[in-house]
């Protein structure tokens, strides 16, 4: 038995020396790393950090941001290196940074920061860099590139050329040899001036700059020369972001005028109510927002049917009560719809508010295409476009293959020939204009992405689109759609060198001036509507 219990009590010892075995071996790695940075002097904080990054530890990108932010602490009692969540008030609130437990709060006179100077601040944005040039993800190896452009120094040159001799990405090894080429202007490098004459990069053009200013005549030369072919490049670039924004604008006139030219085209009358109706859109958008909180991509596309519908019911209310009694008489319908205007914009002060409303953009519709460094396009205008062309072909399509377009074609040509013909003109004038006004609406849920919505928000399309009609000719969708492009184009064109308002002005004195020699604008009606 004394032999049994001996050889027992020895396995419990040896089990329990194999437990208790100091977790050393097993010890997270990151937790010497980290006590080595925020034990190392200045003199060796760099060789600290060099430790973290040569460790390949997926954690060590969070820990160095947090170490440049001023965010890493060490509890005096225990020594532990803890992660600050929140320094704000007397309690700080932290985390492990091995695991990312919340330790929850402790007072900030129980903890140590870990210094950083400015010195060490700026070397950590180039390695942290290089930590991101390692990424799986091309387009994080991208940006990464792009950031370091500029931020280049002696130490950073062989990783770097080590890096761009195992990278496969075009786009990537481009934006590595512009941000090596930087560097080496700086140092005198001649050629590497060819490497950055193509770059658009601000500080590819800053790092030129200064060499074109260098009592080296050589590379003060190659600089200059360098120079002229990016300036070249940045017009070209200017002129198509003008181009993008003067369509864009022209899309917003096309879609705020094309129902002004379909109502003005078959009933002759001159709606000045038609801008109220684009605002009772843009606030419908405004509106299914509150209803559905949270879900701006859900509100904005239920937003469009919902706008057309109240645009559309406004409309078929303002021709039943007004303007079927004034038919005949345009100045007269001038009057009445502009004192409906008022009475619209007045209402909706009183109803929601006087004041501006902000509609969340949705994410989708959020930020921009970059084409290159000096030129993208921001994603809202190109939405809208889009749409003002989807509202186009829709129109289109109605008119020319249904019925309802079939009998607004011929009311607009010969409204007595229609009648006889057995189309009721009466019935056609409603439709006509619950369509002209439903696309105003469409109008203005498109806008509710461009602008704040408020009272006045018509106010700023009404004349405008009422030039687009009589440039494009009464009536005509074609000439609008052309119309609406071509004078939004013109207007951005004009707006940098005469600036908003005497750019305005230009565009109308050419209009004047175009009308008096074609008054029945670029695409005129046919048949006998056209005599009168």
């Amino acid at each position: 038995m004394s032999i049994i219990r001996r050889s027992l009590t020895s396995l419990l010892i040896a089990l329990a020396c194999l437990v208790s075995v100091p977790a050393m071996a097993q010890e997270d790695p990151g937790k010497a790393l980290l006590v080595n940075l925020a034990e190392a002097p200045s003199s060796r904080v760099e060789e600290a950090i060099n430790a973290i990054v040569d460790s390949g530890d997926e954690r060590a990108r969070g820990w160095l941001e947090a170490y440049g932010n001023n965010r890493l602490s060490r509890i005096k009692d225990t020594g532990q290196v803890v992660l600050v969540l929140n320094n704000r008030g007397r309690d700080w609130e932290i985390a492990d940074p091995l695991t990312g437990e919340n330790l929850g709060e402790m007072s900030r006179r129980k903890l140590d920061r870990v210094a950083i100077n400015n010195a060490i601040r700026g070397k950590l944005e180039g390695i942290m860099a290089m930590l991101d040039l390692n990424a799986a993800d091309p387009d994080v190896r991208e940006a990464s590139a792009r950031d370091m452009m500029g931020k280049v120094d002696a130490a950073l040159v062989a990783p770097l050329e080590a890096r761009l001799e195992k990278e496969e990405s075009a786009a990537v090894r481009d934006r590595i040899e512009a941000a090596l080429a930087i560097y080496r202007v700086e140092q005198g490098d001649i050629e590497a001036v060819e490497v950055l004459a193509g770059s658009l990069h601000s500080r590819a053009r800053a790092a030129l700059n200064n060499a074109a200013a260098s009592d080296n005549s050589q590379l003060a030369e190659a600089a200059n020369k360098a120079l002229a072919s990016i300036e070249q490049k940045l017009k070209l670039n200017k002129a198509a972001e003008t181009l993008y924004f003067g369509l864009s604008m022209g899309s917003v006139l096309v879609l705020a005028a094309i129902g002004l030219a379909i109502t003005f085209g078959v009933m002759g009358v001159i709606n000045m109510a038609h801008g109220e109706l684009i605002m009772l859109g843009a606030y419908t958008t405004w509106g299914v927002q509150q209803l559905l909180p949270g879900q701006p991509g859900l509100a904005l596309l239920l937003s469009i049917p919902a706008g057309f519908l109240v645009a559309a019911i406004a409309g078929i209310i303002i021709e039943r009560s007004v303007i079927q009694h004034l038919k005949g008489r345009p100045l007269e319908t001038l009057l009445a719809t502009f004192g409906i205007s008022l009475i619209l914009q007045q209402l909706v002060r009183t109803v929601i508010s006087p004041q501006n409303r902000t509609v969340v953009t949705p994410e989708w519709m959020s930020g921009s295409l970059v084409i290159n460094d000096a030129l993208s396009l921001t994603l809202n205008r190109l939405y809208v476009m889009a749409f003002a062309l989807i509202v186009f072909a829709a129109l289109m399509m109605i008119m020319r293959r249904t019925r309802l377009g079939l009998d607004v074609r011929a009311v607009t040509q010969n409204r007595a020939m229609a009648r006889s013909m057995g189309i009721k003109a009466t019935k056609v004038d409603i439709l006509t204009f619950a369509l002209g006004s439903g696309v105003a609406g469409l109008a203005g849920v498109a806008l509710s992405q461009l602008t704040n919505v408020g009272p006045n928000l018509g106010q700023n399309y009404i004349i405008d689109s009422f030039m687009v009609v009589v440039f494009g000719g009464v009536g005509n969708l074609w000439g609008t759609l052309i119309a609406g492009l071509s004078l939004g184009t013109i207007n951005q064109l004009l707006e940098p060198w005469a600036g908003a308002v005497l750019a305005k002005i230009i565009v109308l004195v050419f209009i004047i001036l175009f009308i008096q020699k074609r008054p029945k604008g670029l695409f005129p009606q046919k048949g006998r509507a056209a005599e009168n």
